[in-house]
């Protein structure tokens, strides 16, 4: 696992944590104007808690930013980075488009009334279903990743009578480039499993365009995710307007992939400097008056969100082991990429560190280590401890390992904090096993409702409670 910075304290950690956070003078850590602790004992832990002025802001710096560089452009919503519904209510507010990859997210969205027209369908693997489905909404785009796309499109419009307008299309291709980033983060080298090659893409391009029921509208690419460098977004455009022999199109998605700061040691572009960089490739490279498009998605979601924990138990044996609530059922990102975070006991930001602690989930992995090597002041059972940057890809990867539940999301605005998302619940998880529930293997000395009100529930029948 990569190495942090150690800051002398918890509050040392603020430019991480989102726009809207402060540390008041007896060391508790506020966000949009609502404490910690009190989030923590209305809500419970662990919890994900959004500074909902933050997001918007950071809506409002890309859609504007872009449009001032580049006043023919589109913001896009990659909403697989946290896909919340609220979260799709308040980005359609602020103007920008939803990207959504799959049929739960599509739902999600319309759910959210995100008007289809202004929905991209992404996806490498897109069921007649899920297509389906799509048509039926009136999705205003989707993204050809492959001639079974295509195949599927025609036969699924040549359905529709009548056609109240071709279903407008964009082709992904393979650029070529391979950023520096974690391995599966890593979408447009030429081994991706996403997008196809030129000499394809021209032959996809030439069936769409013969199919009156098709609309072309032009190119799409994305390069990968967490991405701390500007170059390797204005080469994408740069291809982009090389592959002349495709032809010119009318619209240039170049996808997302700006990275972000997870720890005091990174360095990141600002979103300027990436607007500066791919405006100034699109001005030298795309045709005149074309549309630009991006989809930030982590660059967007990320920095506004931190998640809190409690304590749980704190062992010194080897090393000093703090354990808490939660882990890799709620942020997989550090098992699964090795991504490093910082972390604070978030009532007392103020306090000098003494004593440094791996930082330790509850799941049954090793590998479920969230922060090795942190300072903290004297940890003790019962702290609440925060991570911040979980804005992104923690929700939706959340999972159910060791039976775990996935947290809430909790908006806070102006000193008010209001639910969005609630906690799952054991009854929740059961509900997927009705049919089992309901026809039994084997025998039981107690019907197994029953014994789950008495277990779980703990409203024991007399039967049970004596034995």
């Amino acid at each position: 696992m990569k190495t942090h910075s150690v800051p002398d304290r918890g509050q040392d950690l603020l430019p991480l944590f989102p726009e809207h956070s402060l540390v008041t003078p007896d060391g508790e850590l506020v966000i949009g104007g609502v404490g910690v602790a009190g989030l923590a004992e209305r809500f419970g832990t662990p919890a994900y808690v959004v500074d909902e002025a933050g997001l918007r802001n950071q809506a409002r710096l890309l859609r504007d930013g872009l449009a001032a560089r580049h006043p023919n452009s589109e913001v896009v919503f990659a909403s697989k980075s946290f896909p919340c519904l609220a979260a799709y209510q308040l980005f359609t507010a602020e103007g920008l488009a939803i990207d959504v990859a799959g049929a739960g997210e599509l739902v999600m969205a319309l759910a959210a009334r995100v008007p289809p027209e202004r929905l991209y369908l992404h996806g490498n693997a897109k069921t007649t279903a899920e297509l389906t489905m799509a048509l039926q909404a009136g999705v205003g785009t989707v993204v050809v990743d492959n001639f079974d796309d295509i195949d599927r499109l025609e036969s699924l419009t040549s359905q529709q009578t009548p056609v109240a307008r071709p279903q407008r299309v964009l082709v992904r291709i393979i650029p070529g480039i391979s950023p520096d980033t974690h391995e599966s983060q890593s979408t447009g080298g030429d081994e991706s499993k996403f997008g196809l090659p030129a000499d394809q893409a021209r032959e996809a391009i030439a069936r769409i365009r013969a199919n009156s029921r098709l609309q072309l509208d032009g190119l799409h690419l994305h390069i990968g995710s967490q991405i701390l460098a500007t170059e390797p977004f204005a080469r994408a455009v740069e291809v982009l307007g090389s592959v002349a022999a495709l032809g010119t199109f009318d619209v240039y998605d170049i996808g997302g992939g700006l990275g972000v700061r997870y720890t005091l040691q990174d360095e990141a572009p600002t979103v300027e400097q990436y607007l500066d960089s791919i405006t100034a490739a699109a001005a030298a490279y795309l045709p005149a008056g074309a549309r630009l498009v991006i989809e930030p998605g982590r660059s967007l979601v990320a920095r506004s969100c931190v998640t809190l924990y409690r304590v749980t138990t704190v062992k010194r044996t080897g090393r000093t082991f703090v354990a808490v609530d939660g882990g890799m059922a709620d942020n997989l990102d550090v098992a699964l990429t090795g991504q490093p975070f910082e972390a604070a006991i978030a009532t007392r930001m103020a306090d000098p560190p003494d004593e440094v602690v791996d930082l330790v989930g509850r799941q049954c992995e090793s590998g479920d280590r969230l922060v090795g090597g942190l300072a903290v002041p004297a940890p003790a059972v019962g702290d609440l401890v925060v991570m911040p940057v979980t804005g992104a890809y923690t929700y939706t990867l959340a999972n159910n390992y060791n039976g775990a539940l996935r947290p809430p999301i909790v908006f806070c605005r102006d000193g008010q904090a209001r639910l969005v998302a609630e906690r799952e619940t054991h009854e929740h998880v059961l509900a997927l096993h009705r049919p089992a529930r309901q026809n039994p293997i084997g025998e039981y000395e107690y019907p197994p409702d029953q014994l789950y009100r008495a277990h779980i529930v703990g409203e024991a029948s007399p039967d049970v409670a004596s034995t």
